[in-house]
Parts: C-alpha cells; structure tokens; sequence
C-alpha cells in the first residue's frame, strides 16, 4: 500500500480542530500534523452545510480497514460519519444527501442493512458501483453533505 493511499485513510478518520465562529465564514477541517498537507479536509463547514469527504471503514484506534467485508466497514464507515458531524456539533438526522461508493454493486443489501440504522430521518441518496476500486481495498465509502448547527446567536 503506497504512502499517499495509507495517508488518505487516515486522514478520513482525523478528528476535525475547528468550528466556525458563525454560519458565514468558510472553515477548512483539516487534519493537524504531517497529515495537513494532504490535498484535501476532511470536512469543510460553510453557511448552512458540512460537506464530508468520503469516509472509510477504518478504524480510529488502529487506522485500518476493520475485518468482515461490506457489512461491518458500512457499520464502520458510519459511525466515522457520525463522530465527524458530532465534532461539527450536528448529528446524523442533520445529513441532507449521501454518495455511496461500492466495490461491487452487488453487495448492496448487506450495505443498506447496516447504513439504514444510522437514520431516523432519510437523506437522499445515490451509489455506484466503481470499476478501479476504492482506496485501501475498502467495500464501500460514503461521503455526505450535512446541514450545519445555527451558531448565529441573536
């Protein structure tokens, strides 16, 4: 696994430094660290949005893909989502749109048995199946788009 690959998962799991002083101001969430160099944040909060990067099913205490195959990396892969937004200070019923990425397209039911638990309120959705596959052999990865927390205090 090359060094860029290893980092981008990591990154995907790296607990967000900032929080925007109001709904206006543009806030880069970029990991600390050798890590911030990266092309990339793993959220920005803007106006009234979170937009996530994709996540992983990787495991926060270790960096590595969690064992079991689509199902336990969904699981995985959602509650890197959830902890993200929790960090923003929003939670999983403030997701507006997800982007399932899958390996293979045929693994959709044992992604959607885990992914629906983490909603009460449905976001809207689109997945596909990728022909190059995902960074470190992942099943799936997820990316979404959040409405933010009101900070405006009036």
């Amino acid at each position: 696994m090359d060094v860029f690959t290893k980092a981008v998962a990591i990154a995907s799991l790296t607990v967000l430094t900032a929080l925007p002083a109001s709904a206006d101001e543009l806030v880069h969430m970029a990991p600390p660290g050798a890590l911030a160099d990266l092309p990339f944040s793993e959220a920005v909060i803007y106006d009234d949005f979170i937009f996530l990067s994709g996540q992983l099913g990787v495991d926060p205490a270790t960096g590595k893909l969690v064992d079991g195959g689509v199902g336990p990396e969904t699981r995985q892969t959602m509650e890197n989502i959830q902890a993200t937004l929790a960090r923003a200070g929003a939670t999983m019923n403030d997701v507006l749109k997800c982007t399932v990425f899958m390996a293979d397209i045929d693994e959709w039911a044992a992604m959607n048995a885990e992914y629906i638990k983490f909603f009460d309120k449905k976001p809207a959705r689109s997945a596909l199946g990728t022909a190059g596959g995902i960074a470190l052999d992942a099943r799936t990865e997820i990316e979404c788009l959040a409405a933010a927390p009101d900070t405006d205090e009036d």
